[in-house]
């Protein structure tokens, strides 16, 4: 049984933000060089949707790759480099990623996509009022994990035991597992606690998952995890352990069922936050946005 992704309806504008007219060491008439920051193929969307703005890349934008090969410890130096390389802007994804760009910069506008919680994680002040050089959209994932678990044990009512794959170094994550955790509870589930930060200890992560036998997964939409998600979904598929996704394309790879966005959609969303040909260096719609859109 497949159950397919649940929307969560019309993304809601609802706080405003400002960012500085100009990027550091920006001048006029140059291309204007746009960092993406630990750029996986599945941001391909963005691209896209940029050349269908009518962008054309290497004659009215440049942009700079900057990947991390799955080792969260490289993004800190990896942000330096853009900014020593004078971007007019830098594109993230996921709360540690956006982490890394913002301790690097506080002039540069910060775009960022698919972001869990940016309060919690330190990002911005408030939704309200946010501040700083940083917008994009949220997915508010803590928030809607609880509701992932309980739409779970309604197609699985026998599961008892579920298996929860986190990233501890990510903050949104750790709100998350914190909100699941209660919503287990309320449950009357156990929740079994699976952490991997690092792509080399996936293996070994998974391999725990199934000592502990469980009776169903759940996973995040963490950077690290999604970049290696085809394995994870190999793996449920392969050990029979039904599972629930945050990301709608999980589900398209295999996964039994998610609720929550398409990544593809927030990315492309993102897209029209860079306004290169009006405003160099800007940020297009300055506002942060609540963006669980399932298509």
């Amino acid at each position: 049984m497949r159950v397919r992704a649940l929307g969560l309806g019309i993304p809601l504008v609802i706080a405003l933000l400002a960012v500085p007219p100009l990027a550091e060491g920006q001048h006029a008439g140059k291309v204007p060089r746009v960092g993406l920051l630990n750029y996986e193929e599945f941001w391909s969307p963005l691209l896209q949707k940029l050349t269908e703005l009518g962008y054309v890349d290497g004659r009215t934008i440049q942009f700079e790759y900057r990947a991390s090969g799955g080792r969260p410890e490289r993004l800190p130096a990896l942000a330096q480099e853009l900014v020593q390389r004078r971007v007019d802007l830098i594109v993230t994804y996921g709360t540690p990623v956006t982490q890394a760009a913002k301790l690097a910069t506080s002039k540069i506008p910060i775009v960022m996509v698919g972001i869990g919680d940016p309060v919690k994680a330190g990002l911005v002040g408030s939704l309200g009022h946010p501040g700083g050089n940083i917008t994009g959209n949220t997915i508010l994932g803590p928030d809607i994990g609880a509701k992932r678990l309980q739409l779970l044990r309604e197609a699985l009512p026998n599961a008892l035991r579920v298996a929860f794959l986190w990233n501890p170094q990510n903050a949104s994550n750790v709100v998350q597992f914190e909100n699941v955790q209660r919503a287990a509870r309320a449950l009357g589930l156990t929740l079994l606690s699976v952490q991997v930060s690092d792509p080399s200890k996936l293996d070994s992560a998974l391999a725990a998952v199934m000592k502990e036998r469980p009776d169903a997964l759940m996973m995040t939409a963490d950077p690290v995890q999604q970049a290696f998600v085809k394995q994870i979904v190999q793996f449920t598929a392969a050990t029979r352990l039904p599972s629930v996704f945050q990301i709608r394309e999980n589900v398209i790879a295999g996964g039994l069922m998610s609720y929550g966005p398409s990544l593809p959609e927030l990315f492309r969303r993102a897209a029209v936050y860079v306004d290169i040909s009006k405003h160099v260096g800007r940020v297009n719609t300055e506002s942060i946005v609540v963006d669980a859109v399932a298509a």
